[in-house]
C-alpha cells in the first residue's frame, strides 16, 4: 500500500501509534512528492518464530552488528552506542554477532583490535542464554561468529571451549557442525561460526562449527568460499579510501544480497557494512554520515543509504508475487545498527524475510 504525500525530509520511519499493526516508511520520489511505503508491524524480537522449519538459514535475512560488543573506545575502536546493550540488541532483531575476544588473566574478554571493551564472554553467553531461553523467544536462534584479537591459538580455542562447556546450557545449546542448518534444526541453539584459526583438536570429534577456509584482509571486491554444499559469498572491504568511496563501499556491498532467482549451488551472502579511512574518518562517522546531507551539506552515511537501497528494491516491485517481489537474502553486520535516528534498517531487513519466498527455499 502506498499513499502519495508532500514532506520535507529523506527517508525515514513515521511515527505511528505503538499500538498500530502497520510500520510506515516516507520515502522521496522527487523534490516535493513522497511516497509511504506500509508494512505489517512485526515483532523483531521473535520474527524467526514466523518462519518455517524447513528454511535454510542460507536463505534467511538476519541482521548482525560488526564488533556486537565494541561500545567503548571512541571514535576509533567503538562500533556500537553503549545505549544498545546486547539484550537491546536481540530484542531490536540483531541475530548474527561478531564477538571478539581476547586473553586477560585465563579470562576471554571483548577486544577490538588491541581495545579492551570490557565485558567477559562469560557474561556475553549469560545474555544470549537468556533470550534463548525466554519462551517468548525460545524459538529464536542466533549466529555467533568468534574472532580472536590476540595470538595464543591453542589457548584461546581451550578457553572458548571451556567458557562454553561451564556456561548456561553448555554445548548442549551450540550447532557445531560444520554446515549450514535448516531454522528448525537450530531453534533455541547458538550457532557457531568460528574465526579462530584450530584445527577443533581440543572440540568433542573437532567440531568447531562454521568454519570459514579463507578471510583475506580488507578484501575490496569479496571473496567466496565453501561450507559443504553452500557457496558462500562475503563482502568485507572496511578501509575505505575516503567518505566519497560510500557510494562504492554501498554498492558492493549491497549487489551480493540480490538473490538471483535460480541458485546453483545454494548461497549465502555476508555482507559487512563497516567502515573506516585512516587516519581521520573513524566507523560512526561512516555509519551515521556527517551533517545535514538532505540541505546539501555534510554527507550520507552507509546505513541511510542502504536503507534507501531497501526502500526501492520494496517500492520497485509486485506485492505478493514471488516472481516480481525482491529477493534480498544474506546476513547483513552494522555499525551503529540503531542509526541515524528515525532511519533503523533492522526492520527492513527482518522484513524481506517474507518476501519472494519461493519453495525451493523452503517456504512451502
Amino acid at each position: 500500500m502506498r499513499l502519495d504525500v508532500g514532506a520535507a525530509a529523506k527517508w525515514k520511519l513515521v511515527n505511528v501509534p505503538a499500538n498500530s499493526e502497520w510500520v510506515v516508511y516516507r520515502h522521496k520520489l522527487s523534490r516535493k512528492h513522497y511516497c509511504l511505503l506500509i508494512f505489517p508491524r512485526r515483532d523483531t524480537s521473535g520474527f524467526l518464530s514466523l518462519i518455517p522449519d524447513t528454511v535454510p538459514l542460507s536463505s534467511l535475512t538476519l541482521p548482525g552488528t560488526h564488533d556486537t560488543m565494541a561500545f567503548y573506545g571512541w571514535p576509533i575502536a567503538q562500533c556500537q552506542s553503549p545505549s544498545t546493550s546486547l539484550e537491546r540488541q536481540l530484542n531490536a532483531g540483531i541475530r548474527v554477532l561478531d564477538i571478539r575476544l581476547a586473553i586477560v588473566d585465563s579470562h576471554l574478554i571483548s577486544y577490538h583490535g588491541i581495545y579492551p571493551e570490557r565485558t567477559l564472554f562469560a557474561d556475553i553467553l549469560s545474555t544470549v542464554y537468556t533470550f534463548l531461553t525466554t519462551p517468548s523467544t525460545s524459538r529464536e536462534t542466533i549466529v555467533m561468529s568468534i574472532k580472536q584479537e590476540d595470538s595464543d591459538t591453542e589457548r584461546f580455542s581451550k578457553l572458548v571451549h571451556q567458557e562454553i562447556v561451564t556456561s548456561p546450557g553448555g554445548l548442549s545449546m551450540w550447532y557445531l557442525e560444520n554446515r549450514l542448518p535448516t531454522l528448525g534444526e537450530v531453534r533455541g541453539k547458538v550457532v557457531m561460526f568460528s574465526r579462530f584459526g584450530t584445527d577443533g583438536h581440543d572440540w568433542d570429534n573437532a567440531a568447531i562449527g562454521i568454519h570459514p577456509s579463507i578471510w583475506p584482509d580488507n578484501d575490496r571486491h569479496g571473496f567466496t568460499w565453501s561450507c559443504q554444499d553452500v557457496l558462500v559469498q562475503t563482502h568485507d572491504w572496511y578501509t575505505i579510501p575516503s567518505f566519497l568511496s560510500i557510494p562504492e563501499k554501498v554498492a558492493l556491498s549491497t549487489n551480493i544480497l540480490v538473490a538471483s532467482c535460480d541458485s546453483s549451488p545454494p548461497t549465502l551472502s555476508i555482507s559487512f557494512l563497516s567502515a573506516l579511512s585512516l587516519p581521520l574518518a573513524f566507523p560512526p562517522m561512516f555509519a551515521r554520515g556527517l551533517g545535514w546531507p538532505q540541505w546539501g551539506i555534510g554527507f550520507e552515511g552507509v546505513n541511510a543509504r542502504v536503507g534507501k537501497w531497501l526502500i526501492d528494491q520494496f517500492d520497485k516491485r509486485g506485492e505478493n508475487d514471488v516472481n516480481t517481489e525482491p529477493r534480498i537474502r544474506g546476513w547483513v553486520l552494522m555499525d551503529f545498527y540503531d542509526d541515524p535516528t528515525g532511519q533503523s534498517i533492522v526492520p527492513l531487513l527482518v522484513e524481506c524475510n517474507f518476501r519472494g519466498r519461493k519453495c525451493e527455499e523452503g517456504w512451502a
